[in-house]
C-alpha cells in the first residue's frame, strides 16, 4: 500500500462526507474525489502569507479553506453539521490540548465515524532526542485549557529539535551527541516567554510519539475515560519512513476502547534494526520472532495434549487401569516405609 491507500483504506469517498484538517497545498482528498471540508487554523490568505518565503510550499496551490478552527469550537465552525470521517496528516503533534481536540472531533463525527491520523515517529525526525510525551504532559494541557502551545512544549522543541537524516536514524543509533541542534539556547527563551505572557501562538510539535508510546498513552487516557475512540487499525512505521498511520473509530464501550489500544501497543515493533545496513535483507523483528517461538511451543503442547488424550481414550489404557492403580498404591506404601 502507498501512503494514500493506507490513509483512505476502506473509505468510500463518493458516499461519505469528511473533513481534512490542514490540507495546505497537497490535500489527501480533493473536492473532485468526494464531499470534503477543508479546515485549518487560519484562512487561505493568511496561510499564503505565512508560507510565502517557505520554498517547500507552493503557496499558489494552497487550497481554499472552508472553515477556520481556533477561537470557535469545531462544532461551531461547522454550524452543527456532522461528518463521517476526519483526516489529519501530521496535525496531532501540533495540537496544544490533545484531549479537548479529540473531544471536539468526536462531537462532529457520526456514530461509527472515523478519525484517520498520520503521526510522525520521533525516532526518525527532528524530534529524535526530545523526550516522549507522557500522560502528565497531556493532562496538564487539558487542565490549563491550552489554546496555544505551552511554554514547556516550546522550550523542549526549540532546545532539542535537531538535524536528522531518517535513513541514518534507521541504520545508526543516534543520540544527543551525534546530532546537531537546529536552534540555540537564546532562540528558545523569547518565544516561550511571549507565549506565557501574551498567549501568542508559536507553532511547534507539542507532542512526540513512537507507535508504542502513542498506543500506551491512549490506553491510559481510555482507562481514565478521557478518550472515546477505539483503535480500529494501524500501520506501523515502515523501514526508512518517518510516520505511522492510525484509524480511530468512535465508541461508547470503554473496555473495548482500552483493549483496542492495548492490542495496538502489543502489536507495535519494539526494536529498530540499526545494523540493517550490513545486510541486504531486513532483520527479523524481535517481537515477531518471540511470537513465532511462542506459537511453535504452543503447537508442541497441543500435540502433546492430543497424544495424551488419544492414549487415555485407547482400549489398552482402560484395560491397564487397575494395574496402574495398584502400582500407585505400592509406591505410596514404599514411600511411607
Amino acid at each position: 500500500m502507498n501512503r494514500k491507500q493506507k490513509l483512505l483504506d476502506g473509505l468510500n469517498l463518493k458516499q461519505l462526507t469528511g473533513i481534512e484538517i490542514g490540507p495546505l497545498f497537497r490535500p489527501v482528498v480533493t473536492k473532485s474525489e468526494g464531499d470534503v471540508i477543508y479546515i485549518d487554523h487560519a484562512d487561505t490568505e493568511s496561510l499564503r502569507n505565512k508560507y510565502r518565503t517557505n520554498s517547500a510550499v507552493d503557496v499558489n496551490a494552497i487550497v481554499e479553506i472552508d472553515a477556520v478552527w481556533g477561537a470557535q469550537t469545531l462544532r461551531e465552525c461547522l454550524k452543527n453539521r456532522t461528518v463521517d470521517y476526519v483526516i489529519a496528516s501530521h496535525v496531532i503533534e501540533h495540537v496544544p490540548d490533545l484531549i479537548t481536540w479529540l473531544e471536539e472531533l468526536h462531537s462532529v463525527l457520526n456514530r461509527q465515524g472515523e478519525l484517520r491520523l498520520v503521526v510522525p515517529d520521533k525516532r526518525f525526525t527532528f524530534d529524535l532526542i526530545r523526550r516522549e510525551t507522557e500522560l502528565c504532559d497531556v493532562l496538564s494541557a487539558y487542565i490549563a485549557h491550552a489554546r496555544v502551545p505551552q511554554p514547556i512544549c516550546i522550550l523542549d522543541h526549540l532546545l532539542n529539535v535537531s538535524h536528522v537524516d531518517p535513513k541514518r536514524a534507521w541504520d545508526t543509533e543516534l543520540n544527543a551527541e551525534s546530532v546537531e541542534r537546529c536552534h540555540s539556547f537564546a532562540d528558545a527563551i523569547p518565544p516561550a516567554t511571549d507565549s506565557f505572557q501574551n498567549g501568542t501562538y508559536h507553532d511547534v510539535h507539542c507532542w512526540t510519539f513512537t507507535p508504542r508510546s502513542f498506543a500506551s498513552l491512549f490506553e491510559s487516557l481510555a482507562r481514565a475515560g478521557l478518550v472515546h475512540f477505539a483503535c480500529d487499525n494501524f500501520f506501523d512505521t515502515e523501514r526508512y519512513e518517518i510516520e505511522f498511520f492510525v484509524t480511530l473509530k468512535t465508541s461508547d464501550d470503554q473496555q473495548q476502547i482500552v483493549n483496542s489500544w492495548a492490542a495496538m501497543k502489543n502489536a507495535t515493533k519494539t526494536s529498530v534494526p540499526h545494523d540493517a545496513a550490513s545486510s541486504s535483507e531486513p532483520l527479523p523483528d524481535l517481537l515477531d520472532l518471540e511470537r513465532s517461538r511462542n506459537l511453535a511451543l504452543l503447537r508442541k503442547l497441543e500435540a502433546a495434549h492430543r497424544t495424551i488424550q488419544e492414549l487415555q481414550d485407547s482400549t489398552s489404557w482402560r484395560v491397564t487401569g487397575p494395574l496402574r492403580s495398584l502400582g500407585s498404591t505400592l509406591r505410596r506404601k514404599r514411600q511411607r516405609a
